[in-house]
């Protein structure tokens, strides 16, 4: 593939045959480093991802990194947001990482990262939370929350269809829905000057009335539905995990949230049918058989070690994953459910700065391991902040490349030095006995307790 403006090293490329990922010894891995603290992040979880492989497997596996660029870096180099050189580079070597980027301003990619999830379809953004030993937490037990989010990531909002309130092409959708659509245009509460003219009466101080109503499309597919619902299943077969949580708002929007449930079930049932117990096989047993009788066969089921599909409610579910974490396991979303959960999860188990995440497309095999929180600009270049979202991404990584002896090593590294209390600001102002030290340092210390 031609490259305009980097080079990439010379080494092995990760491949997918027959469904399967295979690794070579020497895989290119495309890195962005990321603006704001980005470098500083990186530099940290770079030497401790090359200690892992090394302490892992003595020579005989390394990591190739191959530096690619986006964001405000290659705004300044390539006068380019998103080089086509990035892109070609993550869609050629399938697997890479990257820290957190800035979006631009005013017009422009609406946002770096969901460019990229949508230009390489990474149909999956995959977010394990759970509470390492010593992290500080605002909830009384942390350890209760061990759960895998598959969160929908090419629809639903990030479909990015909107009309600005006032603009031509939201008053032509609203003639057009007026026309065709009479029913569902009186839903639009002020979609008409009637009706924004009998508000105003009672607000004059608003002046004139104007229908201006801003649109929004939500677009939700049973293919898309479908391929996130069995790449959920499948990760909680081969993990031997106890559930999974369609969780959804369809008591409201039947027809796309309501849809995803739907379908979810449908597909447990059919293609999943020997490897789990859904909650729609619950209710026919319960009309054939009595409540009784589904009840011992889901018992039966949960003993032969079938996964439990069942669902909940969007708004529930932010509450019962503080009330009772423990009947969560694996949760599969659409694309905002997903964003709220993850982050209001993150929050529980010690913030989003160490929060990690993939972006995957299961099928191609292309996947995008990267930071989740944002470029926190004003502690740039300061050597200060917590690099665990990276660095926990990059286990992510790893063991997604079959490397499991490395990413294990991580996790035995971060635990330890989580454990010895020498750790960044943001733990350590909240940590009873904790000592500050810098980003690099902290690297430093992961490394040490690898041992």
């Amino acid at each position: 593939m031609p490259y305009q403006q980097v080079q990439p090293p010379e080494g092995g490329k990760v491949s997918i045959v027959d469904g399967k990922l295979h690794c070579p010894d020497n895989p290119v891995i495309p890195f962005i480093r990321g603006d704001g603290t980005g470098p500083d992040i990186w530099a940290a979880s770079e030497r401790i991802f090359n200690a892992a492989v090394e302490k892992a497997y003595k020579g005989q596996k390394r990591i190739i990194w191959f530096e690619v660029f986006a964001g405000e870096t290659a705004k300044q180099r390539f006068d380019n947001w998103l080089p086509d050189d990035t892109v070609n580079a993550f869609r050629e070597y399938l697997v890479g990482i990257k820290g957190p980027l800035t979006t631009p301003v005013g017009g422009g990619i609406r946002s770096l990262n969901v460019a990229l999830r949508q230009l390489l379809d990474l149909y999956v953004c995959l977010r394990p939370v759970q509470w390492f030993e010593g992290v500080p937490s605002p909830v009384r037990n942390p350890e209760k929350v061990n759960m895998v989010i598959f969160r929908e990531n090419t629809e639903d909002i990030y479909a990015g269809i909107e009309f600005r309130a006032g603009s031509p092409e939201a008053e032509r959708f609203l003639d057009l829905l007026q026309r065709e659509f009479p029913n569902e245009f009186s839903k639009i509460r002020f979609g008409t000057e009637g009706a924004t003219k009998g508000f105003l009466a009672h607000e004059a101080r608003l002046g004139e009335p104007k229908v201006e109503v801003g649109i929004g499309i939500k677009p939700v597919s049973r293919l898309g539905s479908d391929r996130l619902i069995a790449a959920a299943i499948r990760y909680a077969i081969a993990q031997k995990r106890k559930s999974v949580t369609l969780v959804h708002k369809g008591n409201i929007m039947k027809f796309t949230e309501g849809a995803f449930r739907d379908w979810g079930y449908q597909l447990a049932d059919t293609l999943f049918a020997e490897e789990t117990y859904s909650w729609t096989r619950w209710e026919r047993t319960k009309q054939e058989k009595g409540e009784a009788a589904a009840n011992e066969e889901q018992k039966r089921a949960q003993a032969e070690g079938k996964v439990i599909v069942k669902d909940a409610i969007a708004d529930i579910t932010l509450q019962q994953v503080l009330t009772r974490p423990e009947d969560f396991d694996v949760i599969a979303t659409l694309n905002l459910n997903g964003d709220y959960l993850s982050d209001a999860l993150a929050a529980q188990v010690g913030g989003i700065g160490i929060a990690p995440g993939g972006n995957i497309n299961y099928h191609s095999g292309h996947a995008i391991f990267e930071a989740t929180h944002g470029t926190a600009p004003k502690y740039a270049n300061q050597d200060r902040v917590n690099p665990g979202s990276v660095v926990l991404s990059g286990e992510m990584m790893l063991r997604h490349l079959g490397w499991s002896e490395a990413a294990d090593l991580i996790l035995k590294g971060l635990n330890g030095a989580i454990a010895s209390k020498r750790v960044t600001y943001d733990f350590a102002r909240l940590m009873q006995g904790g000592t500050e030290i810098k980003c690099s340092e902290f690297g430093d210390n992961l490394i040490q307790h690898m041992d």
